[in-house]
């Protein structure tokens, strides 16, 4: 193929990214942004295959069958509470290979080069070797604490904030000999400065709790954006250019939405936010209060009677798979006149927009999933709250105690509402481990038990 073409074949592919991006951004519109992106990648992928620059197939073909059989298993297999994990792990494929890309430039530049030539050049190897590597293994490590291979609590080192300005400081300095060398010289540089940023990406993800991991995602996917766009520039790839320009912005600017929605600043989570492993109430603790249980024929009574219900799903939904069944009990309660909304916080489950995924994927309307700032003005209307497997989102304590380690932020207003009722295992903290004094205000009633099986029994309860 004519580099012309293979030219404007990435323009084109460049155009559905953007496209796929501008569709993945509302509900209704997310299918036809992920076929522009299918679309894009697979056109940039013929293009790439049939340019000049390709003349062993077998070869790409040795690495890319393989690779694409991997890929369609582990997507097929993976579950939607995993997913988190997975987008993780992918994100260190991306880095690493841009660290690979980065040492095969300094052995191989594609064009001899002198002067300011070769500077631009070594700016770009480095870059791309320093950012690859703290996006393998923070996206690693971020990957072990999702899938609970290591303890999701922030590890905090003496002097962390001294060791990290001295890994970058060692980063800079070995950068300024590396652009200084010429011709072959610099590869011990560039080597030991990939080893120094590794080591800093898993002690920066390592230093941040699990209350702050869907930042530490987004964030990932910015770093591995910018990664690839490095490795564009060394591979003098103009489609890898743009496409990593795109994930890296876009990561961006979904970690800002992130931070926002959590009241937390970029720079506190980089450096190590708040967070413990959750799952347990903290040692020592004794309850605020007496919670009031209640059983699932007396829920169903107070949905019946309703005139308004908004369902807030969190992360113990998905964990069960319950949103099928619930998907059914709103469609019974609207049949009987029931209005029934869902409230989606920016930050619920493990990774930005989980929840609408997984409702999407149960065949809940778009026009009936609303977020956070458009539901909060109308839980004072609302007759009855169904909380599914949420806790911190719907923690008054983010308003009303100061002292909380998730003070300030925006939280989903579900106490403003007639009642509450609060799906739950048992009274065991979310995860960022701190007590919720919403399961002991008088509006509340805890329901507890298995999510999927207690909607089951409401369901049975509202069919008859």
């Amino acid at each position: 193929m004519p580099q012309s073409m293979v030219t404007a074949s990435y323009i084109a592919a460049s155009a559905l990214f953007i496209l796929a991006l501008g569709g993945l951004s509302r509900p209704e519109t997310a299918r036809r942004g992920v076929a522009c992106g299918i679309a894009g990648m697979a056109l940039a992928l013929i293009a790439t295959t049939l340019g000049e620059r390709v003349g062993d197939y077998a070869l790409l073909a040795g690495a890319m069958v393989p690779a694409v059989i991997v890929g369609a298993v582990v997507a097929a297999r993976v579950r939607m509470t995993a997913m988190p994990q997975l987008v993780a792990i992918l994100h260190s494929f991306v880095g690493l290979a841009a660290v690979l890309v980065a040492v095969a430039g300094h052995v191989e530049p594609h064009a001899a080069l002198a002067g300011s030539g070769e500077v631009v050049h070594r700016v770009e190897v480095y870059l791309g070797a320093c950012i690859g590597s703290i996006t393998f293994t923070g996206s690693v490590v971020a990957f072990l604490k999702l899938q609970g291979l290591v303890s999701g609590k922030p590890l905090i080192l003496p002097a962390r904030h001294a060791a990290n300005a001295a890994m970058l400081l060692a980063t800079i300095v070995l950068g300024v000999r590396y652009g200084m060398a010429t011709g072959e010289a610099g590869m011990v540089e560039l080597l030991i400065a990939t080893a120094i940023t590794g080591v800093l990406g898993t002690h920066l993800v390592a230093a941040i709790g699990g209350a702050d991991m869907p930042v530490v995602v987004s964030m990932l996917n910015s770093y591995s954006g910018w990664a690839a766009s490095a490795a564009g520039f060394m591979l003098e790839n103009d489609l890898l250019i743009v496409t990593g320009a795109l994930v890296g912005s876009s990561g961006a600017i979904l970690s800002y939405i992130m931070c926002r929605g959590m009241n937390r600043s970029f720079i506190s989570v980089i450096l190590g936010g708040f967070g413990t492993e959750g799952g347990g109430a903290p040692a020592g603790a004794t309850p605020a209060g007496e919670v009031s249980p209640i059983d699932a024929p007396a829920a169903v009574s107070l949905l019946r009677s309703a005139r308004s219900v908004v369902i807030v799903p969190g992360y113990g939904m998905a964990v069960a798979q319950a949103q099928h069944v619930l998907a059914e009990c709103v469609r019974v309660l609207e049949s009987a006149g029931v209005r029934v909304r869902f409230a989606i916080h920016p930050v619920a489950g493990r990774l930005p927009g989980h929840m609408n995924v997984l409702l999407a994927e149960a065949g809940v309307p778009y026009d009936g999933v609303l977020e956070m700032e458009e539901i909060n003005p109308d839980f004072p209307e609302t007759d009855v709250v169904l909380v599914i497997g949420a806790n911190d989102i719907v923690n008054p304590a983010a308003q009303d105690d100061p002292g909380s380690p998730i003070a300030g932020m925006p939280v989903l207003e579900v106490w403003k509402a007639r009642t509450v009722i609060v799906m739950k295992r048992g009274m065991a903290t979310g995860y960022a481990g701190v007590d919720n004094p919403l399961f002991y205000r008088e509006n509340t009633r805890m329901l507890f038990g298995d999510a999927k099986q207690v909607v089951e029994d409401l369901l049975v309860g509202l069919r008859s």
